[in-house]
C-alpha cells in the first residue's frame, strides 16, 4: 500500500471518529463551506457522565466547536439541528448562552423534539424553525433522586427556573405569564406538570418563529448571511 493510500485511509478513519464524537464530519478549521452544522442530539451531558449506551451531546465537545466557529472566518453562519430530550440544566443553559453570544447569523431547527433544557437551546439562535411533527415540552425543573428538603434547596431550584424562564422570554416572542402557565399545566403530562407543543402550536405561542424543514432553515440562514455581507 502506497503512502498516499495510507494517508487517505487515515483521513477516512479520522472523519468517522469525528462523526462519532462530535456529530459532524467537518471541523471548522478545515471546512470550506460558509455554513457550519451543530447537531444537538440525545441527552445533554454536563458534569456527570451518562451510561455509554445513552445517546448524548457532550458539553465539553460543544464548547470548543462554538469557539472555533466564532474564530473561523470561513464560517459565516451556524445551523443548529435539535432532537433532544433535555439533560443537564446548567450545561444546556451555558451552551444556549454561548450560541446566543455568537457574532455570526444563527438558525435552529427542531426536527424531533426540543424538550426541557432543549427549549432554550432552540430559542438561542437568531431565528428558529420546527418541523410539523416535532414536539417541545415545557415543564419546571424536576428534582430527581434524594433531595435535602431545606429552604435553601428550594430557593436554588427557584432561581435556576427563573434563569431558564428569563432566557426563553429574552430569546423568543413568548411572554413570561404564558410561559409560566404552560409550565404549570397539570392535565397533559402523566404524573408531572407541563405542556407539549407540537409543530405549529410552538409557533402560535411565540416560542418558535416558523414551521419548516432543512430547505427553509438553510434558505433563511443564507439570506441572513447575505444581508450581513451587503456592502
Amino acid at each position: 500500500m502506497s503512502d498516499e493510500i495510507k494517508k487517505e485511509e487515515a483521513k477516512k478513519e479520522d472523519k468517522i471518529e469525528e462523526i462519532k464524537e462530535l456529530g459532524n464530519s467537518n471541523s471548522t478549521q478545515e471546512t470550506q463551506q460558509r455554513i457550519h452544522i451543530l447537531s444537538i442530539i440525545g441527552q445533554i451531558e454536563g458534569h456527570g457522565v451518562l451510561p455509554p449506551q445513552t445517546k448524548t451531546t457532550k458539553y465539553e465537545h460543544v464548547i470548543p466547536q462554538l469557539i472555533e466557529m466564532e474564530q473561523n472566518d470561513k464560517v459565516e453562519g451556524i445551523l443548529t439541528i435539535l432532537n433532544t430530550v433535555g439533560g443537564d440544566v446548567e450545561a444546556g443553559l451555558a451552551i444556549s448562552e454561548m450560541i446566543r453570544s455568537l457574532s455570526k447569523p444563527t438558525v435552529s431547527l427542531v426536527i424531533g423534539g426540543g424538550h426541557s433544557i432543549g427549549v432554550p437551546l432552540a430559542t438561542a439562535s437568531d431565528y428558529s424553525f420546527i418541523s410539523p411533527s416535532a414536539t417541545m415540552i415545557l415543564h419546571p425543573i424536576r428534582m430527581n433522586g434524594l433531595v435535602l428538603g431545606v429552604p435553601q434547596t428550594f430557593k436554588y431550584f427557584d432561581k435556576m427556573q427563573e434563569r431558564i424562564n428569563e432566557f426563553i422570554v429574552r430569546t423568543s416572542k413568548m411572554n413570561k405569564e404564558t410561559l409560566k402557565t404552560l409550565m404549570l399545566q397539570t392535565d397533559e403530562l402523566l404524573n408531572d406538570m407541563g405542556t407539549i407543543l407540537v409543530g405549529k402550536e410552538a409557533v402560535d405561542y411565540g416560542l418558535i418563529d416558523e414551521v419548516g424543514g432543512i430547505k427553509e432553515a438553510l434558505a433563511k440562514l443564507n439570506s441572513m448571511i447575505d444581508s450581513v455581507n451587503k456592502p
